[in-house]
């Protein structure tokens, strides 16, 4: 993988090396000399290394080079060096930072309606008490001497001149630590890992508004390691379906049955809001609801996220429904025709006309075109293959 990376470090240096040459380009001399100094670090086992421990202000005052590493860095890969090689990220006052802990946080729209304040119990890693973090009394840990502390072990091969290919695996002895620790001397309580579980209760707001998605930062959190600065945990808000209620940004979308009498006469109804209120809805006679038609109720969607007072709206879908066939006898419906709106006027026909009935159509059972079609098909492929030989014949 080294090897791979590095030879399209290469590539990018050689090119970029090019393009900002005093020679070729004046006034690029400081992005020239930052291209060499990212090249010079790579390069060197020992002021990477350097980077990797301390950060960018340990390499400043361990080496002469000039900073802009993570600018230079950025050019080339389009973030942090190291961060392409999957090192640990580093706080701002260059200590090694750990890696944040991700929990995924189950809330209903109601909870997210409302805003709701619950308390999660989590396991972490602490740094020990007894020995302070140090695994053992003072003076025990001692530096690896198979790694030199490093907690890696790196052997660099040259390929060809100018190319080199290095190769960092972990450091058996002391599995990645750089510090050994006789067994006598550990800590009774953490045995020798510096660390222990601790149960941590947090604390969690949900604020009205947020979104499925969203995330909720406690910073420091993480697990705990000596020199690491702890990470954070974050925690991913991921919203439970509702019943009735369909979520779209502040919106709230949901469908309301109705009947043939309602949609055309009017209606009222009422139902229950996220918060526990009664809402009830007006319909005025005379104003007809088409089926699948959509009306808005202002202002009683979801509340804004950090300003609460600001609602979205609520639209309405609406699926009338139809009497059963032959509900009504035929002199009500009579009656009930005269109260509706006139028929449309038949267009006269001229010449023969063919009468055909209309059936309900089964979605289960498909149409029936597609089998006589191959039914069809079945009858013509009989006769081709029958008199196949006879037709050969003609052309011929």
């Amino acid at each position: 993988f080294f090897f791979f990376f590095f030879f399209f470090f290469v590539n990018a240096y050689r090119k970029l090396a090019k393009e900002y040459h005093p020679d070729k380009n004046p006034n690029a001399g400081d992005k020239f000399k930052e291209i060499s100094f990212a090249y010079e670090v790579l390069s060197n086992p020992e002021k990477r290394e350097l980077y990797d421990r301390y950060g960018e202000q340990g390499l400043r005052e361990g080496s002469s080079g000039s900073g802009g590493m993570d600018d230079i860095f950025s050019h080339i890969f389009g973030g942090g060096l190291f961060s392409f090689m999957g090192s640990q990220s580093r706080s701002r006052n260059g200590r090694r930072r750990g890696e944040d802990m991700m929990h995924p946080l189950k809330v209903s729209l109601e909870d997210l309606y409302n805003g709701k304040t619950t308390k999660l119990q989590l396991s972490k890693n602490v740094l020990c008490s007894s020995c302070n973090g140090q695994g053992g009394k003072s003076g025990a840990v001692q530096k690896c001497s198979a790694c030199r502390g490093r907690g890696v072990r790196i052997m660099i091969r040259q390929l060809a001149p100018g190319m080199v290919q290095q190769m960092q695996s972990v450091c058996s002895d002391c599995n990645g630590e750089g510090e050994v620790i006789n067994e006598k001397d550990r800590c009774k309580k953490c045995e020798g890992k510096k660390v222990i579980k601790e149960v941590k209760i947090l604390e969690v707001h949900v604020d009205k508004g947020m979104k499925h998605g969203q995330r909720i930062t406690f910073t420091g959190e993480a697990d705990q390691a000596p020199g690491v600065e702890p990470g954070d945990i974050v925690l991913l808000l991921q919203e439970k379906e509702n019943e009735v209620f369909q979520r779209d940004g502040n919106d709230l979308h949901m469908t309301h049955k109705i009947g043939l009498v309602e949609a055309l006469c009017g209606f009222q109804f009422t139902f229950k809001h996220l918060d526990g209120r009664q809402i009830m809805v007006k319909y005025p006679p005379g104003k007809v609801i088409e089926p699948g038609c959509i009306r808005v109720v202002r202002g009683e969607g979801m509340p804004q996220y950090r300003n609460p007072f600001e609602k979205g709206d609520l639209y309405i879908k609406f699926d009338v429904q139809f009497p059963e066939n032959n509900w009504i006898s035929p002199e009500k419906l009579s009656e009930l025709e005269d109260l509706l709106p006139a028929r449309p006027e038949v267009p006269s026909v001229i010449g023969d006309t063919e009468e055909v009935d209309l059936q309900e159509f089964d979605t289960t059972r498909g149409s029936g075109g597609g089998q006589r079609r191959e039914a069809y098909n079945d009858s013509s492929d009989e006769e081709s293959t029958h008199h196949g030989p006879g037709v050969q014949c003609a052309h011929q």
